[in-house]
This record gives structure tokens, C-alpha cells and sequence, in this order.
């Protein structure tokens, strides 16, 4: 059976060594110095000068939206996993969805503007399926209008704009490390920023408002993570540019099969911006979808229907909102197996399997 996607796992032996050393010291969470080392060599990697290891990437947008104080109306994306709409909900804001481009999935600049009230605190913006957003436009419209921006990296890792990481823009990036992602600590997530005093202000409240022993600093929630989800991360990163090189490779490989295939992709920001995180099609109707997907079914291939529905048709969002880009190419789009594992054999029985279903 062939999945959407799998996670990478290091070679035993080297996590085996990391829990040695946790074993001995018997320091499992609390800030210890596998985590410290993790948040350094990603600071490095990414080419960033604050961030915060977190429980998971939802609570990296939570605690995104509470440390910048932001109330009222957030301007956000109707095409991108629930957690960037929902954490705006649970923080006692509202959504307003701006419908997206149709060449890149990502929130379309052109109408932020339109959809700016008294009301609006901020911009949050997904990079969707690791492909940079126009991050210079939806900046200028911030500043323009005073608004802070956070960007959604769930999917960005490895992703650059302009020659430099997209989580050096915004307020605050975000980061998911969930084992589905390209870099994994299992469980796990991030929060970037490059202004000193809102790093301050994330750093006691990602661990329950402390300050010390026996001080409070503020509201906090505890948003830590462990020494074993550090150990995982620190063995990935590791071979981070080998799985890198792999995912193009397959991306390219699918590419070039499925040439005569009548689908729709993303325009992609050019090398070298692009993580080849995803590899999503558009189909001509939701009806061919449900055929392909079928075909694929039938030789144990489970692609994903990512994202779908469009987040403006979640029952506790309302009042409803109309985006008919983002309802039409959720309704359509279709991502198929990426990992670092799968075969180009595999790739090629998938992107053949796709081929018959056409012309069928």
C-alpha cells in the first residue's frame, strides 16, 4: 500500500545514541540541552534569530496570535489546513477570508485590501504546499494600514523568497514538524520572530507565564516540548539536504510522466524558493477527481484530497463567506504520494495508473 505520504526515520542506531544520553541524565522535558541544541542548529539552518521548539504547529499559531495582542478580524485563507483558521477562532478573533490566485493557491494580495475594516488586527497567510506567498505585496499592504503579518510555515521548511528563508518576514512565522512533514520531530512545531521584545513575551508564555521558580510573568499555556521529540528532530536534520534533493528528484520524475495529463498545477516560485513539499494536480471537475482517485484505490495508492473542504465551510465559522476560487480548486485538487521512500518504480505505476484512467 502506497500512501500519501511517510515520514523519514534516521537510521536507529543514531536516535538510540540520543536516548542514551536521556536515559542518564533522566532530564525528559522542561527546556533540557536536546532542545536547546535543536532550537540552535534550526536558528542556523533557518537563518533566524528567535525561535521557540513548541508542542505542535496549531500551538505555534495560537501563541502566534496571542503575543501580538491581536483582536477582531484577522484576514487569512480559506485554502489551507483547519488549524490556521481554527487557531483564530479559539483565540476569540474572527476570520475573514480573502480568496486566493488561482496560478498559486495562495491568499490573492490584490483583494486584501478590499477586505480590510476598523475591525482588521493583522494578516495571516499560508504558504501553501511550501510555495512562498507574495510576501513583499502583503507586507506593504500591512504597513500601509498598520496590521501585523504572520505567515504559516506549516509546509515551508526549506522554502526561500528572494534568496533568504521565508521565515525571516512577517511578525511572526509559524512551523509544523508533524511526522507528515519533510522535517519531523514527531510531534512538534515552531515559532520565529525577529523582534527581540516579542521573543521575550513568547518565551514565558510558552511555559505557563513563568519567569522563575516562583514567579509569574504573565498569561502563559504550556506549549513545551520533550527531549525524545528534540532527539528525532536533531537526527533529521541531519540528512535535511538529502531529503531535499530526493523530493525534487520524485517531483521532477512526476513531472515528466504525467506530461499528457490533462491536470492543473501551481505556479511555483522559482529555484531555488520551492521545498517540493507537496505534489498537487487539479483536476477538470470534482467528477474526474472522484474517477482518479478511484483508479489509484484500486492498485493501493491513497493520495489525499488536500485541502479539502475550503475552510469557509466549517460549521462554527460564520457568518458564511463566499470565495469561489478556493471552494472550486478545493473541490478539484488532488496530492499524490511524495516521501522519501517511495521508488521512482512507484511513481511511475501511480503516474501510469492516472494515464489509463484518462482515457478511459
Amino acid at each position: 500500500m502506497i500512501n500519501v505520504t511517510k515520514p523519514f526515520l534516521p537510521p536507529k542506531e543514531e536516535y538510540d545514541e540520543y536516548l542514551k544520553g536521556i536515559w542518564s541524565r533522566e532530564w525528559l522535558t522542561n527546556n533540557g540541552p536536546l532542545l536547546n541544541e535543536l532550537e540552535l542548529q534550526l536558528k542556523k539552518f533557518l537563518d533566524v534569530p528567535h525561535l521557540f521548539y513548541v508542542t505542535n504547529g496549531t500551538i505555534a499559531l495560537q501563541l502566534a496570535i496571542k503575543v501580538l495582542g491581536l483582536k477582531g478580524e484577522i484576514i487569512t485563507t480559506p485554502f489551507s489546513f483547519v488549524a490556521t483558521s481554527s487557531s483564530i477562532v479559539w483565540e476569540g478573533c474572527k476570520p475573514v477570508f480573502v480568496d486566493i490566485d488561482p496560478a498559486t493557491y495562495n491568499i490573492n494580495p490584490a483583494l486584501i485590501e478590499d477586505a480590510i475594516t476598523p475591525q482588521t488586527s493583522a494578516i495571516l497567510a499560508t504558504h501553501v504546499f511550501g510555495n512562498p506567498c507574495e510576501i513583499k505585496d502583503i507586507e506593504a499592504i500591512a504597513d500601509k494600514h498598520n496590521l501585523k503579518v504572520i505567515f504559516d510555515g506549516a509546509h515551508a521548511f526549506g522554502s526561500s523568497y528572494k534568496n533568504r528563508s521565508v521565515f525571516h518576514y512577517g511578525d511572526i512565522s509559524t512551523l509544523s514538524f508533524h511526522a507528515t512533514k519533510l522535517f519531523h520531530t514527531i510531534e512538534g512545531g515552531a515559532i520565529v520572530t525577529h523582534d527581540a521584545v516579542v521573543a521575550k513575551e513568547i518565551a514565558h508564555m510558552r511555559n505557563f507565564g513563568f519567569a522563575g521558580p516562583d514567579n509569574f510573568h504573565g498569561l502563559g499555556i504550556n506549549g513545551k516540548n520533550c527531549e525524545f521529540h528534540a532527539a528525532m528532530g536533531l537526527c533529521n536534520l541531519k540528512y535535511i539536504n538529502q531529503i531535499l534533493e530526493r523530493r525534487q528528484q520524485l517531483w521532477e520524475r512526476y513531472n515528466y510522466m504525467l506530461l499528457s495529463l490533462k491536470v492543473g498545477k501551481p505556479i511555483r516560485n522559482p529555484l531555488p524558493g520551492f521545498n517540493f513539499a507537496y505534489y498537487p494536480v487539479l483536476f477538470e471537475s470534482e467528477a474526474v477527481l472522484l474517477k482518479n482517485i478511484r483508479a489509484l484505490q484500486g492498485i493501493y495508492v491513497h493520495p489525499r484530497r488536500y485541502f479539502y473542504p475550503s475552510l469557509e465551510t466549517l460549521n462554527y465559522i460564520l457568518p458564511k463567506q463566499e470565495v469561489k476560487i478556493s471552494s472550486d480548486v478545493a473541490s478539484r485538487v488532488l496530492c499524490l504520494p511524495l516521501y522519501h521512500d517511495l521508488s521512482m518504480e512507484e511513481v511511475d505505476m501511480i503516474c501510469r495508473a492516472l494515464l489509463r484512467s484518462q482515457n478511459y
